[in-house]
């Protein structure tokens, strides 16, 4: 090999000058720094890739882990989904049972409801029926025993009743009729409190004055004759005859003459059929009386009481006990006519109609 001068300017005196020449490209793999660097990145490049794969195939283990979790609980989504689907369809078919059920136990709720409201109508229209029977019964009851008590002039019928109601009531044992109950004690009560006279002893002594106003004297009826016969017989029996016959002279010596103070003149100038006439209108004012206290028209039995008695003190001797015996019985009938009338039971019946009405 020759060598060459390493001289560049010999080099350059000895070569005719040019034109400068392009610097050769560099190539990177002619360089020793440039292998290393790409050796390095190569083995950079294998480590990546291969913690790609690694990475990679942890992943794909990782993604078929899940996977089949995923399937699983796909599946299991599914046996749930159809287990679900089971039971909606057994819970479907069991409401559908329940609520045929219920339709069914609603219906016989309902007729069971009917009947009962029906049985519930039907006793208490029976009760009902029942205490207004039994309403009705009393009230007739009571009305009767008011006429009879009125007809009588007693209130023993009437009370009687009213008692008989008072017990019936009670063992009723409603309620609502608590208020009749109350009518009827309160009306017993008033009963008990009222005075009454008693009209069958009122009608006798009424029967016994009109008997005695045929023995009653008129006020011009002279009584010389029965004076003279009782001084008779009063007088001593042992007289001498001529002393005996100067008494009877005596005696009707008297009788004949008669002085006494009238005040109703019209009394002394009746005669003997107008003072049996007298007589007549007096009983029959009495007999009247008799008969009004009988219906009670106990006013019409007053004013012909006060009558009869105003005609014995006119036309009868006021002097004779007799008569003034007979006229106190007249005044004792007078003040019993005022108390004879029978309290009514008004409040009572009323109740009992308003009860029997189902108000």
């Amino acid at each position: 090999m020759s060598s060459e001068p390493n001289d560049p300017s010999l080099a350059s005196s000895q070569v005719p000058a040019l034109e400068p020449a392009p610097p050769p490209a560099s190539d990177p793999a002619s360089a020793p720094g440039a292998v290393v660097v790409t050796r390095g990145l190569l083995y950079a490049l294998i480590i990546v890739a291969g913690l790609a794969l690694l990475a990679s195939g942890l992943l794909w283990q990782r993604l078929s882990n899940i996977q089949e979790q995923l399937a699983r609980q796909s599946q299991e989504s599914g046996n749930t989904s159809v287990e679900a689907r089971t039971l909606a369809k057994q819970a479907q078919e069991l409401a559908r049972e329940t609520a045929a059920r219920q339709a069914v136990l609603d219906t016989r709720l309902a007729e069971v409801a009917l009947q009962r409201s029906q049985v519930e109508e039907l006793v208490q229209s029976l009760s009902r029926s029942r205490d207004e029977n039994m309403l009705v019964d009393i009230e007739s009851g009571l009305r009767l025993a008011q006429q009879q008590a009125q007809l009588t002039g007693s209130v023993e019928p009437l009370l009687a009743a009213m008692r008989g109601a008072d017990q019936r009531l009670e063992r009723s044992g409603q309620p609502r009729l608590a208020r009749v109950r109350s009518a009827v004690l309160r009306d017993i009560d008033r009963i008990k409190g009222a005075t009454v006279a008693d009209v069958p002893s009122l009608l006798a002594r009424l029967d016994e004055i009109t008997r005695q106003v045929d023995e009653l004297p008129l006020a011009n009826a002279t009584a010389a004759a029965p004076a003279a016969s009782a001084r008779r017989k009063e007088a001593p029996t042992k007289l001498p005859w001529w002393e005996q016959a100067l008494a009877d002279i005596r005696e009707e010596a008297r009788g004949l003459v008669r002085v006494s103070r009238i005040d109703e003149p019209e009394a002394v100038l009746l005669s003997p059929d107008q003072g049996f006439f007298v007589r007549e209108n007096v009983k029959l004012k009495l007999l009247n009386a008799r008969l009004e206290v009988l219906s009670r028209q106990m006013e019409a039995a007053r004013a012909d009481v006060t009558s009869a008695g105003a005609a014995l003190r006119k036309y009868f001797d006021a002097n004779s006990r007799k008569t003034q015996g007979t006229v106190q019985q007249l005044q004792q009938v007078q003040s019993q006519l005022r108390a004879v009338e029978v309290p009514r039971i008004d409040e009572t019946l009323a109740v009992l109609a308003t009860a029997a009405a189902g108000r």
